[in-house]
């Protein structure tokens, strides 16, 4: 996965709570497991006007224009400002998928949805818990500002405006390893490849019959 070690991007704010995993990326939408090519359809019935599927082409559906990320400067942004217990619903990664996909880097809320907040580790999406007060604040901030970006230095664990220190963060030490290293899961064992290859090779000459073919 892509390494996240300092970011700087627009903020776009979606000042909704409680936004599920189905509003990110609806259910029609989880027939492919390539984990790419769903940003199109992140917030798919929010984004347009028109119902959508995996066979239905894009670039012919009407866009709903009162929806934040359907605005500029809002369609480049690279982090979502939330609402708290973001990711909530059903358990599906393709909602990190999505986002991913869609250009986001980082999703800032006081609250996250416990398997989101995993799957977004294992994915390189940074998600980010601030108190409701300083979201609250950077809500504000955007709505006075458009366009307003927002600095995220991970080594530090600081969010960052213009040159100012907003918040720090809190985050485990092996997550932020993994993180600034892109580490996925598959990452972190092909560390060990050398150790593993070596624990197959000796298997095999101890116990050569576990690996005869059938």
């Amino acid at each position: 996965m892509q390494a996240f070690t300092r970011h700087t991007g627009i903020a776009a704010p979606l000042d909704r709570p409680n936004v599920d995993t189905d509003a990110i990326i609806p259910k029609q939408f989880l027939k492919s497991i390539k984990r790419s090519g769903f940003g199109p359809n992140a917030f798919d019935d929010w984004r347009y006007l028109d119902a959508g599927g995996p066979e239905i082409d894009n670039a012919g559906r009407r866009l709903n224009a009162d929806f934040i990320l359907n605005q500029s400067p809002y369609d480049q942004a690279t982090i979502l400002l939330a609402r708290e217990n973001f990711g909530c619903g059903s358990s599906r990664e393709h909602a990190v998928w999505a986002l991913d996909d869609f250009g986001f880097r980082a999703v800032i809320a006081p609250s996250f949805a416990d398997i989101f907040y995993n799957n977004s580790f294992k994915n390189g999406l940074l998600p980010i818990i601030l108190d409701a007060d300083i979201v609250d604040a950077l809500f504000k901030r955007t709505a006075a500002n458009p366009g307003l970006q927002l600095s995220i230095d991970l080594e530090a664990q600081t969010v960052s405006c213009e040159g100012e220190i907003i918040a720090s963060f809190e985050i485990d030490e092996f997550r932020k390893h993994c993180m600034l290293h892109g580490l996925d899961d598959i990452g972190l064992t092909l560390q060990y490849a050398d150790e593993i290859k070596a624990y197959e090779d000796k298997r095999k000459q101890s116990a050569p019959w576990l690996f005869q073919k059938a």
